[in-house]
């Protein structure tokens, strides 16, 4: 699996191929939602401690994934963010396995990382804009789902 997954980080997988096997489109969605949290996280040049655990706490509950995979998916995410301009890839991969529903679940746990430290920087707001439009989910939903989690924080 790593190797594969190394491939398609440097362009040697066709990824625009539709019949490729599930496992492998279920690969490039976990790379794609965890390189999403990665560049959030790392979008006010402070990357937490407390972020990083928040983002290996969503992907395991959202994929159900073991700790070396995780570790795996954690490294590959970073890599692929190093080599990538823009985050469109990683919208498109989501926007072409997950429902309205789902995208907004993945909207509610990028305000919950961006929460975390209990500051909204101006970058990460900037990101959570653009990733909303990139997800086709309009600005209602994108406001709905920060207040949600702000509520569900302010009954901790």
């Amino acid at each position: 699996m790593l190797s594969y997954l190394k491939n398609i980080l440097l362009g040697e997988v066709d990824e625009g191929n539709n019949d490729m096997p599930e496992s492998t489109a279920g690969n490039k969605l976990h790379i794609a939602t965890c390189a999403l949290f990665v560049e959030l996280a790392n979008s006010d040049d402070e990357f937490s401690e407390e972020e990083k655990k928040l983002i290996y706490n969503l992907m395991k509950a959202e994929f159900s994934l073991s700790e070396e995979e995780l570790n795996e998916l954690f490294e590959l995410a970073e890599n692929k963010i190093k080599h990538n301009v823009s985050i469109y890839e990683y919208t498109q991969i989501i926007n072409n396995h997950f429902s309205k529903q789902e995208k907004y679940e993945i909207l509610k746990n990028l305000w919950k990382l961006v929460f975390i430290d209990g500051s909204l920087d101006a970058h990460e707001d900037y990101f959570i804009r653009k990733v909303s439009n990139n997800l086709n989910l309009e600005h209602r939903d994108m406001i709905a789902a920060k207040m949600e989690v702000k509520q569900e924080i302010s009954k901790r």
